[in-house]
């Protein structure tokens, strides 16, 4: 999606006191900044904010984080993710196989072409 992401994680183990979104987005926030100040300083600029606890923010305050706690939800986030491309303002794929950041071909095929995915069916 241009401005959002969706994710399905299962957590393993809790990191410290740290709710998981909190640790995503801060790990994720921190590789972001690392990359940019390598890389690409006239972007990193694009973030820049004046906040007293930081210098840059990467992701919005408002993250919705939405506990899975049944198969039948699972599945419903699953199907919304993989349609989501394709609908509404978006319209970024006529189908949902042929979004390049969507999982849904891995479903379809087997091929992970992130390297990282596992089947949710394999997890429950």
């Amino acid at each position: 999606m241009p401005n959002h992401i969706h994710l399905i994680w299962e957590m393993l183990e809790m990191n410290g006191k740290e709710s998981p979104h909190t640790s995503f987005l801060k790990f994720t926030g921190h590789q972001f900044l690392q990359k940019l100040r390598k890389e690409d300083l006239k972007t990193l600029e694009m973030y820049q904010v004046s906040l007293t606890n930081k210098n840059h923010c990467f992701w919005q305050r408002d993250a919705l984080p939405i506990e899975v706690y049944s198969e039948k939800v699972i599945f419903q986030k699953l199907d919304y993710i993989h349609a989501n491309p394709c609908k509404g303002k978006w319209m970024l794929a006529n189908s949902p196989v042929e979004y390049k950041y969507s999982s849904h071909s891995f479903y379809e095929t087997g091929k992970d072409s992130f390297g990282f995915l596992t089947h949710i069916g394999d997890r429950l």
